[in-house]
């Protein structure tokens, strides 16, 4: 880790819980995040602590120095709430959980254990949250969508672009961030209670859940990030909801764990998701299918869930760009099409439900 002190040369652009600056710090112009639910706004001029380990490491997503504090006057935004994230750190800032006795919709919640069988889709990659909600628009355009996002990976969900386009875009309708992710328009304590508030509080249709920006990987059988879809999996279980598992698919990353099907997904599924999902798996060309197939039996992924082949198509995605990883739905179709299947399996979940509720 390190802290250096810079300035700020310019914001260059700005929204709602995040600001994108260009400092000078070292003797170089950087640019920098600055995060004002936790340091308050910058503006030129102001001197700002930076962490800039991220950079120092050389990191793709994250690769930015960080605003830390600014010299000079301080900062408060009290919540009215008593629930810390980040806790126990230097950072660490009070919410108002959507649970907690004084928020508005705490009676919705009190006695609340299931969401009736919605649909949740359980990504391994926060870029499956776009492709996921855009085929569940595209198949029924009346349908409440929700993002619920774990703490695994990003924490600031203002840190994702894709989320903020797709509010813009009309492709969600709410967020809630679970853990110590901070920032979505309901705070959650868990991953758990955050279903819960979907449905109860924001009237899901569909919930997609997922980690945020920035997975983190080591290469081995289980401490990566796609560990978390397994845990949603068991979560959405527990308090009796639909789980539906989009598959990590590609035939163009180079890396031999990630071609096919991504070991993320063969682990969440073959090895932690121990409650039953449906596994929305694409149609593809014969030899594509093929090696799918046979990487999720050698798994022993159908000895817990169940296997729906779903018909994908590309979805509309409203203008806002499609990417992972660097690439487009041109590059890397199985990627988009396995995500746009498990959209399109829930919006069939949904539209069954509403039939058989009357």
């Amino acid at each position: 880790m390190r802290l250096a002190w810079g300035q700020v040369a310019a914001v260059v652009a700005e929204r709602q819980g995040l600001q994108r600056l260009r400092v000078v710090v070292d003797g170089a112009e950087a640019l920098a995040v600055c995060l004002p639910q936790l340091t308050g706004p910058c503006a030129p001029g102001d001197r700002v602590l930076l962490n800039t380990t991220a950079v120092d490491l050389g990191l793709g997503t994250g690769g930015a120095h960080f605003v830390v504090a600014r010299e000079g006057e301080g900062y408060a935004d009290a919540s009215g709430g008593h629930i810390m994230k980040l806790r126990y750190t230097p950072l660490q800032r009070d919410v108002l959980a959507v649970e907690e006795p004084a928020s508005e919709h705490a009676a919705h919640l009190a006695d609340a254990e299931d969401i009736d069988g919605v649909p949740v889709v359980c990504c391994p990659l926060h870029s499956h949250v776009l492709p996921v909600a855009a085929a569940v628009k595209q198949a029924a355009p009346d349908a409440r969508v929700v993002y619920v996002m774990t703490d695994q990976a990003a924490l600031p969900i203002a840190i994702s672009d894709a989320v903020a386009d797709m509010r813009v875009a009309g492709l969600l309708d709410g967020t809630v961030t679970a853990g110590h992710a901070f920032g979505g328009d309901l705070e959650a304590v868990t991953t758990h209670s955050a279903l819960l508030a979907a449905v109860r509080v924001l009237a899901a249709d569909v919930v997609v859940a997922s980690i945020g920006p920035g997975v983190p990987g080591t290469a081995s059988r289980f401490g990566h990030g796609g560990v978390a879809m397994g845990e949603t999996v068991n979560a959405v279980a527990a308090v009796r909801g639909t789980p539906v598992a989009a598959l990590r698919v590609s035939f163009a990353d180079s890396r031999e764990r990630h071609r096919g099907v991504s070991h993320h997904s063969l682990v969440a599924l073959g090895r932690v998701a121990i409650a039953r999902a449906q596994v929305a798996v694409p149609r593809l060309e014969p030899e594509q299918a093929t090696v799918v197939d046979d990487a999720l039996e050698r798994a022993g992924v159908w000895r817990v869930h169940q296997r729906v082949l779903v018909d994908a198509e590309l979805p509309d995605s409203r203008g806002v760009p499609m990417r992972s990883m660097g690439r487009t739905p041109e590059q890397d179709p199985a990627f988009f099409l396995a995500a746009s299947a498990a959209g399109r399996l829930a919006a069939t979940i949904m539209r069954e439900r509403r039939a058989a509720n009357g």
